[in-house]
């Protein structure tokens, strides 16, 4: 079991609630590590500092680490197929919007042809990119990609950012196709439960899955104004959220011994 905390670093802010999110199985947890990397890379890609663009290749590289390891580009085709299905079997039902529905089947369909267009081989151009290797290799270094140890690379980047950023667009493009795809799967997932209103006793509460269901996320939702986070820990068949509030970097993190409202929704 594992927490919340490691893999969701900070809450994604909404309006005036805080949202947190938890995987339930090894798929997820690297769907949602990639979609915070190539969220963090897209935006880096457009600031014009030098370190910005660091921070940008940094990205990139943990993008083509994950994707290197086992065959993502299959699973994510593999998902799309299987919600495809889904919802072609859907669209023959009665009282759905089969216009709203048609939009979103052609939308995973775009992104299934993006795939199959790339290959099975769409990091082969940055596994043999020279200049990112070195970057690679020296990275696991602390403080290893510093002047005197990569000149190659402190020289790109004083160039111009114009320059800087054609060469991480080109570098970018050859991820996208897999990582906007991620994003389209959990964005279907995430709008395909409705959260539920609970209460953590004393700061806990417990929550029994539903065996006849795949879950694979939970969302937990706690007002914009809260002092407290949640720890959460689960599987497919229960999970359990401690509220814990956070006092001073010097100090642990206790937890409350108030009954607290939440929303819960189970993906």
């Amino acid at each position: 079991m594992s927490q919340a905390t490691e893999t969701i670093a900070q809450p994604t802010k909404s309006g005036s609630t805080l949202l947190y999110e938890q995987p339930l199985n090894e798929r997820m947890r690297t769907f949602l590590r990639l979609e915070f990397l190539y969220k963090q890379l897209s935006y880096l890609a457009g600031e014009e500092s030098s370190w910005a663009s660091r921070g940008a290749i940094t990205s990139l590289l943990d993008v083509v680490a994950i994707l290197s390891r086992g065959d993502v580009r299959g699973d994510v085709l593999k998902e799309l197929e299987r919600q495809l299905f889904v919802l072609e079997r859907l669209q023959q039902t009665e009282n759905v919007d089969t216009q709203r529905l048609e939009v979103v089947v052609q939308h995973l369909q775009a992104h299934r042809g993006n795939l199959n267009v790339v290959g099975p081989k769409y990091l082969q151009d940055l596994r043999d990119n020279e200049f990112l290797n070195a970057i690679r290799h020296r990275s696991s270094i602390p403080g290893g990609t510093c002047a005197f140890d990569l000149p190659e690379y402190t020289h790109w980047l004083r160039q111009d950012f114009k320059r800087r950023s054609i060469n991480i667009a080109d570098w970018i493009e050859v991820v996208r196709p897999l990582c906007e795809s991620v994003g389209a799967l959990l964005w279907l997932l995430r709008n395909s439960k409705q959260p539920v209103k609970q209460v953590a006793v004393n700061g806990v509460y417990q929550h029994a899955m539903n065996r006849d269901s795949a879950n694979a996320l939970i969302r937990l939702t706690l007002p914009g104004d809260s002092e407290l986070y949640p720890e959460i820990s689960g599987g497919q068949h229960r999970c359990t959220v401690r509220l814990m509030k956070w006092n001073e970097s010097d100090s642990r993190p206790v937890q409350t011994k108030n009954d607290i409202e939440f929303e819960l929704a189970v993906c």
